[in-house]
């Protein structure tokens, strides 16, 4: 089945018990064009929301059953990377600096200025988009990286080194020819058009310190 485009499109998560504050903030998000779930309670909300979609979780820190400090906590170890927004009409500077030690996105006072909420919400989505963008090259990275030879990835690890290519050669035992033929094969498998690319991509995944191969 083929997604919708609302499917794809942000959504943020709305946690407070308040009704008339869920009902305000959803009608101020939505004016943007972003999408908004509301949810009354957060133990179902943290069981139950859209881990996979892009979006932001704006969570109230007094709520009953478990508070927006304690839900935030177990979110993060739990590896959810949405960006969180915390709200309290009660803030003071050691709740505000223990939410950003436990991973919030941002920390704000009710009654929340509306243009700061849409700007935080707006940062926050653009946040969450780089960070999947991010661990989607990672993930194509190192499945291009598998793809090599041992021998091409010795050539790598030692082009990371920045050494040239009769230098790779003295260290493998090969011919400068046969250097070059590797150095073009990892190019092509690794899809990279330069160097620099090459390297700012690859560099984590060498394998500097692999010996030459005995045969």
């Amino acid at each position: 089945m083929t997604a919708s485009n609302a499917d794809l499109s942000p959504l943020i998560h709305l946690v407070d018990d308040d009704d008339a504050v869920r009902g305000s903030l959803a009608l101020l998000i939505s004016t943007i064009g972003l999408r908004v779930q509301t949810w009354a309670d957060p133990l179902a909300f943290a069981a139950q929301f859209d881990r996979e979609g892009i979006g932001a979780i704006v969570l109230d820190v007094r709520m009953p059953g478990i508070g927006g400090l304690a839900l935030l906590a177990q979110l993060v170890d739990q590896g959810v990377d949405h960006p969180i927004v915390l709200l309290t009409g009660h803030g003071t500077v050691d709740m505000c600096r223990r939410a950003f030690k436990a991973g919030a996105a941002e920390f704000l006072e009710k009654p929340v200025d509306d243009e700061l909420l849409l700007e935080t919400l707006q940062a926050a989505v653009r946040q969450h988009v780089r960070a999947r963008q991010q661990r989607q090259a990672d993930r194509d990275a190192e499945q291009l990286f598998a793809e090599l030879s041992t021998r091409e990835r010795q050539v790598l690890a030692l082009i990371v080194q920045s050494l040239s290519n009769k230098e790779m050669a003295r260290a493998l035992e090969l011919s400068p020819r046969t250097v070059e033929v590797h150095r073009a094969n990892l190019f092509a498998k690794l899809q990279v058009p330069s160097l620099a690319h090459l390297v700012r991509r690859y560099a984590s995944l060498a394998e500097v310190d692999a010996p030459p191969p005995t045969a």
